[in-house]
């Protein structure tokens, strides 16, 4: 894997990323470490979710467009705060929506997104495993049904997360490397 220094050598270092996909397939884990690679900040999109979200999920109610709005303005704003200072960020988001990915992009129009995507099962297991996370493993089947994998013309890659998380941050950096 690339080191900070040698990504900051780079004209591509100052890239803005969002970690994509259901609950539970590593976002902020790979999200963390790709923020840590490139020597950026790190925006968990989780703790940008208000209240009401959170015990709207907390009780096994999916959120709504109306829902999830708020919070993806909140992250919209961020990525534009740090475009505007001509810095990367690196941004967890479920972003399952092309909707969600437009307004986002409206930030940033440059913005990438690497979207992990795994065997249901596997991330289901994941999630029976995490310790004081609010997201039941019953909205799992609700984020799949809802997920819109990446289209043609959205710039980013899509990723299998059987592969482990510096597997997966190496394939981001490699596709960062590669001019567009």
């Amino acid at each position: 894997m690339a080191s900070p220094s040698d990504i900051a050598d780079q004209p591509d270092h100052g890239r803005r990323w969002v970690i994509m996909g259901v609950c539970g397939c590593g976002k902020s884990t790979v999200g963390a470490a790709l923020a840590r690679a490139f020597d950026v900040a790190f925006i968990e999109g989780d703790a940008y979710h208000p209240a009401p979200n959170v015990i709207k999920m907390s009780a096994g109610e999916p959120l709504t467009d109306d829902d999830r709005a708020g919070w993806l303005h909140a992250l919209a704003r961020e990525i534009a705060a740090a475009r505007a200072r001509g810095e990367g960020i690196v941004v967890s988001c479920s972003a399952l929506k092309r909707r969600y990915r437009d307004l986002l992009r409206q930030a940033d129009p440059d913005l990438r997104f690497a979207h992990l995507q795994g065997p249901r099962g596997m991330i289901a297991a994941r999630m029976q495993t995490r310790i004081g996370h609010y997201m039941p493993i019953s909205l799992l089947d609700s984020q799949l049904r809802d997920l819109e994998p990446l289209q043609p013309g959205e710039a980013g890659l899509t990723l299998d997360t059987t592969q482990p998380p510096d597997a997966l941050v190496a394939s981001i950096i490699e596709s960062t490397d590669r001019k567009d």
